[in-house]
């Protein structure tokens, strides 16, 4: 391997064609300092001038482009219009192509027109209406990220209906809490699937977690219950269907991120949504038409949406690689199909740096990374730009209830690994100390309004979780989201992970209490803290449980128990990486354990 390029500097190229650069060229904007203070100080111009760019399909125009007559909290976006954010996904020649896709290992390329995936969106819409489904119903994808998945995905929103998402990773019990809190009746699912050389059987998962109908995508008929149905069965021979035309602010999808008290929020997204997402799509990752974008993901997380609509409504192609990203394979596969941006999670890229299986291959088509959903290592990023010929790492922050992100970077500015360039164009925020004063370190408020940003929870009051308690700054109310960031001396910005009680693990976000709830079942534990510790020099948080004891117990045995009770009834990714006994919990005059001072003891460690 050649010696790592610690900073990445754009070429003349892309100063000239990049999306940015074009769109400053228009704007007759010099800088693009000037062009992201323009963006938020004059977000209504900005956003009408993104939905143009973006050729975002409406069947009847907005009457105005932002109305905060209910508030900064409940900003509506395009009042007055409507539209199907699907016909946005499909503005692209017909020719082009829309998913490249590979089964595994050594299996052909398999190439999807946008033609034919609105011909399969069809053909499922037209089924899920001869099941007597309606605008607005509820129903779930639990499955990998497939072409299939991607079509019932778009075709289930083209035909009015909600799309509760759910990880393919997860135990019955947290199949059920999601599947309950939407309302769900139908899950489209797969009878199993292989992963690393292991057949993962996901239809008898499903069913372990409740009385759902299921659509089966199956090898054989075998082992099918008479009560759910075949995929040959429910798909329409019909390969046309006129979108359902909504409100912008009619819920597409319902997804779940963990807060800091039990069951995980569920939060909608609606039309808008997807306009944020396709914008950092377009402005931060440059994407553009017929570019190949490849994200190991899956459509219970929120990138699994975004790489969705960020890449087909800038006229891209999606790559699908159905095996595991760990192993040479895949990066073959990045190979073969010369994909153009590659998203990863920073742990993914620990994984290639310790085996070198991508040092051999040809990734000289990538113009650009992304990482998202962890800490990045300095470090490792820099190996990752190394493996294609030093090209930048667009570093890329937000969550579920953004529809993207709120701070990341551009192919237009000096690149250095694992820093962040700048906040996403047409939003701010404010990083602020415990004093609620402007600090160089501190937790991140956002400055509201900004599409993509949720206005309403399902199963908790919105106003509580994101607003209650927040500082106000020039009169307006900055909204609560609870990560760590650093802004360098040089003006960039470093994460630090999240500050309240939630954790990121392996990219997964959950609770401290969803973890402790779990754990404090276990006949040997009176209570219990779960706190994530960033490992130094970034990647995912360790998960460590401090214990106090109901009865003398040996501590290999308590750590055991709880790496088992934690895969079976949480995730079977999740490992428990310490367990520690206390006495007693730290708690405030509130009786509130105090998970900071916990986390606070570990990192001076």
């Amino acid at each position: 391997m050649n010696s790592f390029n610690y900073k990445w500097q754009p070429n003349k190229e892309l100063l000239l064609n990049s999306n940015i650069a074009q769109a400053m060229k228009e704007l007759g904007i010099d800088s693009y300092e000037e062009f992201y203070k323009w963006s938020n100080q004059q977000r209504t111009e900005f956003w009408e001038s993104t939905l143009k760019r973006l050729n975002i399909q409406f069947s009847q125009h907005s009457n105005e482009i932002l109305n905060t007559a209910d508030g900064y909290e409940k900003a509506h976006w395009f009042s007055g219009s409507k539209l199907n954010i699907t016909d946005s996904c499909f503005t692209s020649s017909e020719d082009n192509i829309a998913i490249i896709h590979q089964t595994g290992p050594n299996e052909p390329l398999v190439k999807t027109t946008y033609k034919e995936l609105r011909e399969i969106c069809s053909q499922i819409a037209n089924g899920l209406e001869c099941l007597g489904l309606k605008k607005g119903d509820p129903i779930a994808i639990d499955m990998p990220m497939t072409l299939e998945a991607v079509a019932i995905y778009l075709g289930s929103i083209m035909a009015g209906l909600q799309v509760v998402t759910v990880a393919d990773s997860f135990t019955p019990d947290e199949i059920k809490v999601r599947l309950d809190i939407a309302k769900v009746k139908y899950v489209f699912t797969v009878d199993s699937y292989s992963r690393s050389g292991k057949e993962i059987e996901l239809y008898r998962k499903v069913k372990n977690a409740g009385k759902y109908t299921c659509i089966v995508i199956c090898n054989s008929d075998e082992g099918i219950l008479k009560e759910d149905f075949r995929w040959h069965n429910f798909l329409s021979n019909k390969k046309t269907y006129k979108s359902h035309q909504a409100d912008p602010e009619e819920t597409i999808t319902i997804l779940f991120s963990s807060g800091t008290t039990g069951n995980p929020k569920a939060i909608p997204w609606n039309h808008t949504t997807p306009i944020k997402s396709s914008s950092d799509g377009h402005y931060h990752h440059d994407i553009q038409e017929g570019n190949v974008v490849c994200w190991p993901t899956n459509l219970g997380w929120m990138m699994g949406p975004w790489l969705v609509f960020a890449t087909l409504i800038n006229k891209g192609t999606i790559a699908l690689y159905y095996d595991s990203p760990l192993d040479q394979p895949f990066g073959k596969f990045v190979q073969d199909t010369k994909v153009n941006m590659l998203g990863v999670v920073p742990s993914l890229v620990r994984v290639w740096k310790n085996s070198s299986y991508m040092e051999d291959l040809d990734w000289k088509s990538i113009k650009c990374f992304s990482s998202t959903g962890e800490c990045s290592n300095p470090n490792d990023m820099a190996y990752l730009m190394d493996l294609a010929e030093n090209k930048p790492v667009i570093e890329y922050c937000g969550g579920t209830e953004t529809g993207g992100g709120y701070i990341t970077g551009t192919v237009v500015q000096k690149a250095i690994p694992g820093t962040f360039t700048t906040p996403a164009l047409g939003g701010g925020f404010y990083i602020l100390d415990e004093d609620n004063q402007e600090a160089d370190i501190g937790e991140v408020f956002l400055d509201a309004p900004i599409p993509g940003l949720s206005t309403i929870l399902l199963n908790r009051d919105h106003h509580s979780v994101y607003y209650e308690g927040c500082p106000e700054i020039n009169g307006k109310l900055l909204r609560r989201h609870g990560d760590q960031i650093e802004k360098l001396s040089n003006g960039y910005f470093k994460a630090h992970g999240r500050i309240d009680d939630s954790m990121n693990l392996g990219g997964i976000k959950v609770s401290s209490s969803q973890i402790e709830e779990t754990v404090n079942k276990l006949d040997f534990v009176k209570e219990s803290a779960a706190i994530g510790i960033p490992p130094e020099g970034g990647g995912p948080d360790r998960l460590v449980l401090c214990i106090v004891p109901a009865t003398e117990v040996d501590l290999e045995k308590v750590l055991k128990e709880t790496q088992l009770v934690v895969k079976k009834k949480i995730n079977p990714l999740f490992k428990v990486s310490e367990c520690h006994f206390y006495e007693s919990l730290p708690r405030t005059a509130s009786n509130k354990v105090m998970r900071r001072k916990l986390r606070s003891e570990f990192l001076k460690k």
